[in-house]
């Protein structure tokens, strides 16, 4: 099948973080709960969730891709978000396998990212892709 070089790069990173944080989660759930209260495993879960549903939502900007093969702002929205995705949660695992608390100042700024990368993509959607009458 032919595709993109972006739509390829997106699929391929989707699954290695896929696979990534499906360790960081076993990690999480096998080698840290000895180690850590409630509270700093909820955090550490946080982590997780996010990473896991942003990269599922990587497989999505792969699709759209697809459908938007010149679209420069899904491209861009795509890196931000494994950017801000990368910055969210490692800071967050970081916070709760070294115990630095400062690393939870650095979270908000994955998140922000994230939420940059979904509002343009929203927008690039509604704004790129016509419905067939």
């Amino acid at each position: 099948m032919l595709v993109t070089k972006n739509t390829k790069n997106f699929l391929i990173i989707a699954s290695f973080m896929m696979a990534v944080v499906i360790a960081i989660g076993a990690f999480g759930a096998h080698g840290l709960k000895a180690t850590n209260d409630e509270y700093m495993m909820a955090i550490y879960n946080t982590g997780v969730q996010y990473h896991f549903y942003n990269t599922l939502g990587l497989f999505a900007i792969a699709l759209i891709t697809h459908f938007l093969p010149n679209s420069k702002q899904i491209v861009v929205s795509g890196y931000l978000l494994i950017l801000g995705t990368l910055i969210f949660s490692c800071s967050l695992y970081l916070l709760v396998i070294l115990k630095v608390s400062w690393l939870g100042a650095i979270t908000p700024f994955g998140g922000t990212l994230m939420i940059i990368s979904w509002m343009v993509i929203g927008f690039t959607v509604l704004n790129e892709l016509k419905i067939k009458e």
